[in-house]
């Protein structure tokens, strides 16, 4: 069983080797552990940093491509490594590398596909009230937005495992971590959520530069990879809403029409009309959207056969 431990890395020359030499040498059910460092466009000395604290595998952006890129161009090469088990951590040692274990603890034992390290956000000192709220807030509406029990969803500290990772496909620019939830829920991956602990701050968050502008970023994110994984239901919510109020406007109308009052009331019947044809237009959209979705679903059946004869070439 070979695990890869990933860490993507901009600038991270002072950071980089206290990451590294807290990483664990051997764990239980692990019978190898590899370091894959992903460069995303570094212009200070990570890489050779990386190289001298006795790091061999690389993976080297052509230029800064943001954490998303990175991600992804780290989940494929670990595959190319030959990986049982990705886990994917910081590079600024912000999640406490002891807790390796615990991530792939349930991988191994066969009780998940994906595991989610949920920090103690409430006790994280560096931690603003604000965020503390807001990342508390997004994990909730995740929660719901993907149907998962997922105690903190913007955490990086992840353990994928090799079925896991062929599936995944990452969509945004920005980051990773919401969007794979979703996604995984969607092509039916079993998630799981494990406590892990938090080391002091060596540096502030290059991904949260402006808690609001992170907050739209998310938002966004979570409805976008809400309409691509179930399409269905949102455009049969929004289509029932139009009808609901389509008809609850032309009953209006009927009442005051029944009381002989109708003629100065013409507007609303025209509402009413408008909101009950948008909404049987959007009921028309959904049929078709699950039927794209399908498509999509058997396109990503055939790039994950593709993936796999790939591998097997390595």
């Amino acid at each position: 069983m070979k695990l890869v431990i990933q860490i993507p890395c901009y600038n991270e020359e002072a950071s980089l080797p206290v990451t590294l030499a807290a990483l664990p040498e051997k764990i239980e059910g692990i019978d190898e552990i590899e370091v894959l460092i992903i460069n995303d466009g570094s212009t200070d000395k990570t890489v050779e940093t990386a190289m001298h604290c006795g790091v061999k595998h690389f993976v080297n952006m052509p230029h800064n491509s943001g954490l998303a890129k990175a991600f992804v161009a780290g989940i494929n090469e670990a595959l190319a490594l030959g990986a049982d088990i990705i886990v994917n951590t910081d590079a600024d040692n912000q999640y406490c590398a002891g807790d390796i274990e615990k991530l792939v603890k349930p991988i191994l034992d066969g009780d998940a596909d994906i595991v989610i390290g949920a920090r103690p956000v409430s006790k994280i000192e560096h931690f603003s009230l604000l965020k503390k709220f807001l990342q508390k807030l997004g994990s909730f509406v995740m929660r719901l937005l993907s149907s998962t029990d997922i105690e903190d969803a913007p955490s990086g500290f992840r353990a994928f495992s090799r079925n896991a990772a062929i599936q995944i496909n990452v969509f945004d620019n920005y980051t990773y971590t919401l969007e794979t939830i979703i996604q995984a829920r969607a092509k039916g991956l079993v998630l799981a959520c494990v406590p892990v602990n938090v080391n002091p701050d060596l540096r502030e968050s290059r991904l949260v530069k402006n808690i609001f502008d992170y907050v739209r970023r998310s938002m966004f994110t979570m409805i976008r990879m809400f309409i691509i994984y179930r399409p269905f239901r949102f455009f049969a919510i929004l289509s029932g809403l139009c009808l609901a109020a389509g008809m609850l406007v032309g009953l209006r109308f009927l009442w005051f029409f029944a009381f002989g009052s109708g003629a100065g009331h013409i507007q609303s019947l025209i509402l009413s009309a408008i909101l009950i044809i948008t909404g049987v237009q959007i009921g028309v959209i959904a049929v078709l959207s699950e039927l794209l979705s399908i498509n999509r679903k058997i396109l990503e059946d055939i790039q994950r056969r593709l993936k796999l004869q790939d591998l097997k070439k390595f």
